[in-house]
């Protein structure tokens, strides 16, 4: 869907306007990410190697130690993006910010970014946080178990997990606990990987 919108003077964007406007939500600094990423890749397959050599099999088995996997997050956040943005960033996260609901719809697109944090001042003249909502409210079970959904809010407690079940979230962080952002998430992500580990290897995916 896209929204046709006069300027001042009464025209209508074109559509290919509003295409360029709405392009994927753009990355930040990668900082680390990508010698992180392959320093984590190469680590498994050596691990699975060794595992293989060990036991005589000749298919290595996946690793299933994931707490040091990189990830991506996708920051839908009005004043708190530039801090969130730099601590994701300095704690090896790739970390895309987007700027309208488009955007963010674009990136998830993709299907790489299984993290997305937003807040309820986002693109509020879009009323953003209503549209990824809505957007997480509406997907089949198998396609938002896939997505790790964190709204930073300031009345909200974090780690609330009966809250955020109600809400149809995975995590709540209150804006006072910012500064800790990258340890919740560690601890929540690795909670939310244990709680569907054995599904997970049944379908033969990966942890997020």
């Amino acid at each position: 869907m896209l929204r046709a919108a006069k300027d001042a003077k009464g025209h209508v964007s074109s559509t290919v306007q509003q295409l360029a406007e709405n392009k994927a939500a753009p990355a930040e600094d990668a900082g680390n990410f990508r010698e992180k990423e392959n320093e984590f890749q190469i680590n498994n397959a050596l691990k699975s190697l060794l595992s293989a050599l060990k036991s005589g099999h000749t298919v290595a088995e996946a690793n299933d130690d994931r707490d040091e996997k990189p990830r991506r997050a996708l920051l839908c956040l009005g004043e708190k993006k530039d801090e969130v943005a730099k601590l994701l960033t300095s704690n090896g996260y790739r970390v895309y910010i987007a700027q309208t609901p488009a955007q963010a719809n674009e990136r998830l697109r993709e299907g790489k970014t299984e993290i997305v944090i937003f807040s309820p001042d986002f693109a509020a003249e879009f009323g953003g946080a209503a549209i990824l909502q809505q957007r997480a409210n509406a997907m089949y079970t198998s396609e938002r178990r896939r997505l790790f959904l964190v709204s930073l809010e300031d009345g909200g407690a974090t780690m609330n997990a009966h809250e955020a079940f109600l809400r149809n979230l995975n995590l709540i962080v209150n804006t006072s606990d910012v500064p800790q952002l990258p340890l919740i998430l560690n601890r929540a992500l690795l909670d939310f990987n244990d709680l569907y580990h054995y599904l997970n290897r049944g379908l033969g995916v990966e942890p997020i």
